[in-house]
């Protein structure tokens, strides 16, 4: 697809981010989980409060993937204590690239990976690494694709059901 652009969230798109992560949110998750789960996730994860406080964290960052203007996908990215996990101080942490189901296989995750690699490359970390839920076969594929392999393990909470998610990385040269 031609004519995506990448560009850096601020504050004032907060209300942008909170549609396209809940919209995303959603249309990845809802099949394998609970109504009950779901909803308490959503609750917490997205309210205005936590994406305020994310949004304004200088150890966060976010972007969009925009395609004709609209917001189709979007990247978090965090460093130092920021991680959601402590896993190394000079680490990149992608903690979330979500695109829109309707533009699933246009390579608009490519895209934002690549955009954390090169911030990566900007920050001179070791290493970018992800958190990705074991069931989420299509993701894992992504992100071995993309050279990351399987490190570790960590615990994740949506609602009630602990899941666990796979750790994986790409060193840097």
């Amino acid at each position: 697809m031609e004519n995506i652009e990448i560009r850096k969230i601020t504050i004032k798109d907060i209300d942008q981010l909170l549609k396209i992560g809940k919209q995303t949110f959603i249309e990845t998750y809802s099949s394998d989980n609970t109504e009950k789960n779901m909803k308490k996730y959503m609750e917490e994860g997205f309210s205005t409060k936590k994406m305020k406080t994310e949004l304004t964290d200088k150890n966060a960052e976010f972007y969009f993937a925009e395609f004709e203007g609209n917001v189709i996908g979007y990247l978090k990215l965090n460093v130092r204590l920021s991680q959601t996990v402590q896993v190394n101080e000079n680490a990149l942490e992608v903690e979330r690239i979500y695109v829109l189901k309707d533009f699933h296989r246009k390579k608009i995750g490519q895209l934002l990976i690549e955009k954390a690699i090169e911030v990566s490359e900007q920050r001179k970390v070791d290493f970018i690494w992800v958190g990705v839920w074991e069931k989420n076969p299509r993701a894992i594929q992504f992100y071995e694709k993309n050279g990351f392999v399987e490190f570790d393990k960590h615990k994740f909470n949506l609602g009630d059901d602990e899941q666990i998610d796979i750790m994986m990385k790409m060193k840097l040269n």
